[in-house]
């Protein structure tokens, strides 16, 4: 049977697996001790609690993702309100609202006395449509008009979905998203989010399921180089391993873009790639016991914060996450200030709405800084991203780092998986 080697166990290495298991013997090669790269789950023993090394939600539009799930049998491993709606709060006006799309795709949402933001104008719409008009260098600052939707809504949206600064950040990326999103109605824009952890519904499905249709999963294995002669990747080296290729073998290179420029560079001079990353900061705080929650979050268990460091809080369990986009402007502070700082801010936006309210002191807490979370999706990163075939008869790239059309993000690791499955050949 044809072989194929699947080069990063991260989701878009695992997408592809999936895809091609069952038509190839198919052997993921991890570097890291587990699957999952940026999108995975681990226990912290200084919390004593089960966390995912970051937050992600997913709307009802990633339609790769949930045709992943769907495949690996987790489709029912994440949790929701079941509706389009968001709860908010802003910390500089000490206001929360819900905000309740409108189930088409007529905004009646953004009408006088509909669930809309706060202070808004339904002249500020526009900024939607020259969103998804932009070209070219056009940054999503350049698109946005002043006013609270674009402060209370269209900017922390942004930042979230880029994991860069509106100032720089790619209007056109951001504009695939509204369009596969937003625009097409609050239907698919219902939001979802692990009912467990990460791992327990895109990694330890995705492991299963492959290793029950005859693949193999490996961890701990780092590729060192690549043998390549007459256009073919003929062996790949793990150290001191090196795996022959046969003439009807394959492989997908899913690994970051950093390990592409260093590995496949020296076969490939044309080869460009993302070299400019955003990191994200992920708080975890343990509280003594699971808070009982009321109003809008209680359905949703998360809320979007404005005006401060805090952008998605996520109460699970005893467990409350905070996500923090585009922090490499917050690299210079240090973790125990930024920990006081962010746990004031959950206060504010989340004590309101647990009974008993939060405590004033930080529980016990976690600190992740991914530094390189992300490509920065600027207009000129975005050209640096190959697409998914090679030079190479027998080699595909996947990652989110790839040309996607989306930023990073889940889907687009998923959908780049596919992508490459489909361009071997294989499928």
């Amino acid at each position: 049977m044809t072989r194929v080697h699947v080069i990063g166990g991260g989701l878009a290495g695992l997408s592809a697996a999936v895809e091609l298991t069952g038509r190839a013997f198919v052997t993921v090669h991890e570097a890291g001790p587990a699957c999952g790269g940026r999108a995975r789950s681990y226990f912290d023993r200084a919390l004593g609690a089960r966390v995912d090394n970051g937050n992600h939600l997913l709307l009802s539009a990633n339609a790769a993702a949930f045709r992943y799930l769907g495949l690996i049998g987790a489709e029912k491993t994440l949790k929701g309100p079941g509706a389009p709606v968001f709860p908010w709060f802003d910390l500089e006006a000490g206001l929360g609202w819900t905000l309740r799309l409108s189930r088409g795709r007529v905004p009646f949402w953004a009408l006088p006395g509909g669930a809309r933001v706060p202070g808004m104008r339904v002249a500020e719409l526009g900024a939607l449509l020259t969103l998804l008009r932009a070209t070219g260098d056009r940054t999503v600052a350049e698109c946005l008009r002043p006013g609270m939707l674009a402060h209370r809504l269209l900017e922390p949206f942004a930042v979230s979905a880029l994991n860069t600064s509106c100032d720089i950040g790619s209007a056109v990326l951001l504009a695939n998203i509204v369009r596969e999103s937003l625009a097409k109605g609050g239907m698919a824009c219902r939001p979802w989010y692990p009912a467990e952890g990460l791992s327990e519904s895109f990694v330890d499905p995705a492991v299963r399921h492959l290793e029950l249709l005859g693949g193999k999963v490996r961890t701990g294995v780092r590729l060192s180089s690549i043998e390549a002669a007459d256009g073919r990747v003929t062996a790949l080296s793990f150290g001191e391993e090196r795996v022959a290729l046969g003439p009807e073998d394959h492989v997908v290179f899913a690994a970051p873009a950093p390990v592409a420029a260093s590995v496949l560079g020296p076969f490939w001079p044309e080869l460009t790639v993302p070299d400019a990353f955003e990191s994200i900061v992920n708080l975890h705080f343990r509280l003594d016991a699971k808070p009982v929650l009321r109003g809008m979050v209680a359905r949703t268990g998360f809320v979007g914060v404005v005006g401060g460091v805090t952008e998605w809080a996520f109460v699970k369990g005893d467990v409350i996450s905070v996500t923090v986009s585009a922090a490499n402007r917050y690299t210079a502070r240090e973790n125990e200030e930024l920990c006081a700082t962010i746990w004031g801010e959950v206060r504010r936006a989340l004590g309101p709405v647990v009974a008993g309210g939060l405590p004033e002191t930080p529980p016990p807490s976690r600190l992740i800084r991914e530094k390189r979370a992300t490509f920065t999706a600027t207009p000129e990163q975005d050209r640096r991203r190959p697409g998914g075939r090679t030079p190479f008869a027998n080699l595909v790239l996947a990652g989110d780092w790839t040309q996607t059309g989306l930023p990073s993000t889940i889907e687009g690791a998923i959908r780049s998986g596919v992508t490459a499955a489909r361009a071997s050949g294989l499928v």
